[in-house]
């Protein structure tokens, strides 16, 4: 997984590196804008503990991730957070779930929680990570694929 953008201290983290860092555990529910919902034990790292190693520039609002998979209407699949939230102790890229490694399905490389947002901003099989100052210019400039492709806003905060 690659980390950048403004960062002061870019950096290259493979998985197994991440499996070394500290982690921390706890029970939420993942709640989808279509309905579903269920609840998962999660084993992560925090996004806090990667801003650690990562430091952002000052200048650093966004937290963009990209996925290893396209999206629906092709392109890659990314999503922009606003980088206050990565702080958050629910905010973290797991890598088990319910005490198991996570599968592919359920997103692996590490995919992002964020419980502060719905579902669909929730990015799986990541594959980079950019700290920027706006999105304006990455993708459709909307803030996330879902945003460039349907209507919601990079707002939806539950």
């Amino acid at each position: 997984m690659n980390v950048g953008g403004p960062v002061d201290n870019p950096v290259s983290v493979s998985l197994a590196e991440i499996h070394r860092l500290p982690s921390h555990e706890q029970i939420t529910q993942h709640v989808c804008v279509q309905g579903s919902s269920g609840v998962a034990k999660w084993k992560d790292i925090s996004m806090a503990t990667l801003l650690e190693l990562v430091v952002p520039k000052p200048d650093a609002k966004w937290v963009v991730f990209y996925s290893l998979a396209e999206g629906s209407d092709g392109g890659i699949y990314y999503d922009a957070h606003p980088i206050e939230q990565m702080h958050h102790h629910l905010v973290m890229l797991a890598y088990d779930m319910n005490d198991a490694p996570l599968t592919y399905g359920h997103g692996v490389p590490p995919p992002l929680r964020n419980e502060n947002q719905l579902g669909f901003k929730q990015v799986k099989w990541i594959g980079g990570i950019e700290f920027v100052d706006a999105f304006a210019e990455i993708g459709g400039g909307h803030g996330g694929y879902i945003e460039d492709h349907e209507f919601f806003g990079y707002r939806q905060s539950i």
